[in-house]
């Protein structure tokens, strides 16, 4: 099964082949990705790098957190999975026939 770690703290120079390439050390990197802004095409400060054997990626997050990579402290940690919602609540509106407006008193 494959680990995706979270990569935190990048600077704006850093580019997916870098990021690879600081990760490759530690086993085979399947993906490496900076976060970029859509707009400016700017990046984001963090990205991800996904390895294919969990032992693996679980080295490279503890050997890299609290590291310098391209001159910044870099923060590593596996990435949380954010499918399965979580806040906002009911985002469907009111019920059909509108709210009660009965006083609560």
């Amino acid at each position: 099964m494959a680990k995706k770690l979270f990569v935190g703290g990048l600077s704006w120079n850093t580019s997916d082949e870098s990021l690879r390439s600081s990760f490759e050390s530690f086993g085979r990197v399947s993906d490496a990705h900076v976060i970029t802004d859509r707009e400016t095409g700017r990046s984001r400060g963090f990205g991800f790098v996904t390895f294919d054997v969990d032992e693996e990626g679980a080295a490279a997050v503890s050997a890299l957190d609290g590291t310098v990579l391209d001159g910044r402290t870099i923060r590593v940690n596996e990435a949380e999975d954010r499918r399965g919602g979580g806040g906002g609540g009911d985002r469907r509106g009111p019920p059909r026939g509108g709210f009660d407006r009965t006083p609560r008193w």
